[in-house]
């Protein structure tokens, strides 16, 4: 088995319909974690789970809460099984569940903010969606095939030369040296396209995702969830964390409070992040933590050698034993 595991909690769009339910049925933790986020959510959530379908689940104000539960649901069986973290990092709103695996918040908090969270932000997208002149709402794309600092370059490039029609474009999302996500209007991303190709992409992938994250457009959001955030008392964490916004090592709760808010409108700083987890160490290998394997990915293109295991269900952890 592995002796010291880092955590890395997946986010939106790791969801899928039944997750987290294999875990619910061996473990008594795991069914206290679905007590406290039904009550938070205001519907039963082992019911919802079984009956949601994978549109529903793409839902900001659906996939924020029922991915926490994952995510935190495997924390809790790890747990049980004798595996402890030596530090946590988290993927977007993956950030809440290292936040209360690392004891900043409790998961009551947790669940209560991410259902907020969920909530503000849905409304924001519903907002942008809904209103103005562009039929094309504002969204994401993939920038595949150049360094996440070229991206960054040549987004200032443009708008510092005056190309307004890139006025709202944003690094959302630094995932790995070869792949940044795009947040942008419409016509911002029809006119990034071809830009970005002719300085080296190989591919533009837009993303079919609810709204443009990490990106100014979310200003609305921040501000509905700042109530929220600010009635929640945060510790400092008993192990090492790490932010999303500044890609280090979170060193108190008052600092986690504040980071917890610049996230919904700041860039997720994934190489920075990864690069800092790397080079601080003290652990074997590590797990990610709740649905899917996007993390497991990225960390392979950090250059890094530990290994990363997916540990988001009964069958990946009792792998994880046998190691």
């Amino acid at each position: 088995m592995i002796d010291k595991a880092f955590f890395l909690f997946p986010g939106q769009g790791a969801q899928y319909p039944g997750m987290t339910l294999d875990l619910l049925e061996v473990s008594d933790r795991v069914k206290d974690l679905f007590l406290q986020a039904s009550s938070q959510y205001g519907k039963d959530m082992a019911v919802f789970l079984k009956d949601a379908d994978a549109e529903t689940l793409k839902r900001t104000d659906v996939s924020q809460p029922v991915i926490t539960l994952a995510n935190l649901s495997a924390a809790a069986y790890l747990a049980e099984k004798g595996i402890i973290p030596a530090g946590c990092a988290g993927f977007s709103l993956g950030e809440y569940a290292a936040l209360a695996t690392t004891g900043v918040i409790t998961t009551e908090d947790c669940f209560l903010l991410v259902t907020q969270r969920g909530k503000a932000m849905q409304a924001a997208i519903d907002k942008i969606t809904s209103g103005g002149g562009d039929a094309s709402p504002p969204g994401m794309a993939a920038v595949v095939g150049l360094a996440p600092e070229k991206v960054e370059a040549l987004i200032a490039d443009w708008k510092a030369g005056g190309n307004a029609a890139l006025a709202d474009l944003y690094a959302a999302n630094i995932n790995s040296p070869r792949q940044t996500v795009v947040s942008g209007t419409a016509k911002a991303l029809a006119e990034a396209e071809g830009l970005f190709t002719a300085a080296g992409a190989k591919r533009f992938i837009r993303l079919q995702v609810a709204g443009p994250y990490h990106s100014p457009f979310m200003a609305q959001a921040a501000e509905e969830f700042r109530p929220f955030l600010d009635k929640v008392t945060f510790k400092d964490p008993k192990i090492p964390l790490y932010s999303n916004v500044s890609g280090k090592q979170i060193l108190s709760g008052e600092e986690a409070k504040k980071l917890a808010l610049e996230q919904i409108t700041s860039a997720v700083r994934w190489v920075d992040e990864e690069a800092a987890i790397g080079a601080a160490g003290g652990f074997d290998a590590l797990l990610e933590v709740g649905p899917g394997k996007v993390l497991q990915g990225l960390w392979k293109d950090s250059g890094f050698t530990q290994p990363c295991y997916t540990a988001g269900t009964v069958e990946d952890i009792a792998k994880i034993q046998n190691l």
